[in-house]
């Protein structure tokens, strides 16, 4: 594992893993973000720690990790963390086993995640219900009542309750004998709903991957800044030094003579 604030990140909302997610890559490209892809979050994927495990060198590994970056694989950046009282902003290197563009990206580090067209067959809240009678055999529910009860999980879920908060709050305690499972689990779900939170907002920044600048993802086309990228931006045209130094001598002209200012 990396140190804490560094590793690797998972991006939400990726497509279910199959054995074609990188054979838009070449070889050595596909394998290391195959073994990326199946490392857990916070692995460390620094380019000295996959030389280490990979057949590849540093070199060939930073320049797969920069492609891979270019593919819209990874993206690496800082975010802003709450520890305690205190806010950190620590390191983050940000994997998607689905490929994202530049305004996929750009959602992404403000917080606001596009949706994909492609939805799945089952929400999270459904598969939870549709697996309750594992947990507690009393409260196997049909088909039927887990569509019925699906829009009052998804509320659990969208205050940000998890999966196993949700599961303790209809486990917890449970009858020897339960006649209606459905009306049953409708009514935890309805006393103990918890209260809705109040939205974090999302601090997340960029960094070019070349020379580690910060900046916005739309500053950051494929993951560079524009200057790495061989587009040089304009620089702002500077005062002539004959300007600069008019300009000194009309401040300093202004001042007022310390012998001259009133005491307090």
């Amino acid at each position: 594992m990396a140190s804490p604030g560094y590793g690797k990140r998972s991006a939400p909302d990726q497509r279910p893993r199959t054995g074609q997610d990188f054979t838009h890559l070449n070889p050595r490209d596909a394998a290391i973000a195959a073994y990326i892809d199946g490392l857990c979050d916070g692995a460390d994927i620094s380019v000295k720690t996959l030389a280490k495990t990979l057949p590849y060198g540093q070199c060939a590994i930073r320049t797969s990790l920069n492609r891979l970056q270019e593919a819209g694989h990874l993206r690496r950046g800082s975010e802003c963390v709450a520890n305690g009282t205190n806010l950190l902003w620590v390191t983050r290197t940000f994997f998607s086993r689905t490929a994202r563009d530049d305004t996929w990206w750009a959602g992404f580090s403000r917080g606001d995640v596009p949706e994909e067209t492609r939805r799945e067959t089952r929400s999270k809240a459904f598969i939870l219900l549709a697996a309750l009678g594992r947990k507690a055999p009393v409260l196997s529910l049909s088909h039927h009542d887990c569509v019925a009860l699906e829009p009052q999980t998804s509320e659990w879920l969208s205050r940000g309750a998890t999966e196993t908060d949700i599961l303790r709050a209809l486990t917890a305690g449970l009858p020897d004998r339960i006649h209606h499972p459905a009306a049953f689990v409708a009514k935890r779900l309805q006393t103990k709903l918890p209260p809705a939170r109040e939205p974090r907002p999302v601090l997340r920044t960029l960094e070019c991957s070349e020379c580690r600048a910060p900046g916005t993802a739309d500053a950051l086309p494929g993951g560079k800044c524009r200057p790495c990228a061989g587009h040089p931006t304009r620089r702002t045209p500077t005062l002539p030094t004959q300007q600069v130094r008019a300009k000194a001598r009309a401040v300093r002209a202004g001042l007022i003579p310390k012998s001259d200012r009133p005491k307090r």
